[in-house]
């Protein structure tokens, strides 16, 4: 497996406007939701490992924090390392999460005749989004 790291998981974390990144962190977010099937240690007690769900509710509320991506990348790690079945899971997550794609660039042009003063807008990623705009009535002519 792929090593997933605290800047990848930042990442991701932070791109949680974009539909994709949306998907991505919800598959993630599932996963360490589902029942630990932690290893028992050899005196037959159960280690007091995290099972992620706690590192991603807080990378979630501070994307930009690299203490919170890594501290999410280490439990994620830690699982995997203990729990055979959440390994192959997280691996088959990582797999997709990195085939899929970005959105690609975005690029505008504006050209012919612009008016002088005219409104532009330039995004990407936008959803919900409403203009009301009313158009200014001709000058009147003064000859």
């Amino acid at each position: 497996m792929d090593p997933i790291t605290a800047a990848a998981l930042a990442a991701l974390a932070g791109s949680l406007g974009s539909e994709a990144g949306r998907q991505a962190w919800q598959a993630l977010t599932t996963l360490v939701r589902r029942p630990f099937a932690r290893a028992t240690a050899q005196d037959g007690t159960m280690p007091q490992i995290s099972s992620g769900e706690l590192e991603a509710a807080s990378l979630a509320g501070d994307p930009a924090d690299p203490m919170r991506a890594q501290a999410l990348a280490t439990a994620l790690g830690v699982r995997a390392a203990l729990d055979g079945e959440f390994r192959e899971l997280l691996d088959q997550w990582w797999q997709q999460a990195q085939s899929a794609p970005s959105g690609g660039n975005v690029h505008n042009h504006i050209g012919g005749n612009v008016e002088s003063g005219a409104n532009v807008v330039q995004s990407r990623d936008v959803s919900s989004l409403t203009f009301n705009m009313t158009r200014p009535s001709a000058a009147p002519d003064r000859n």
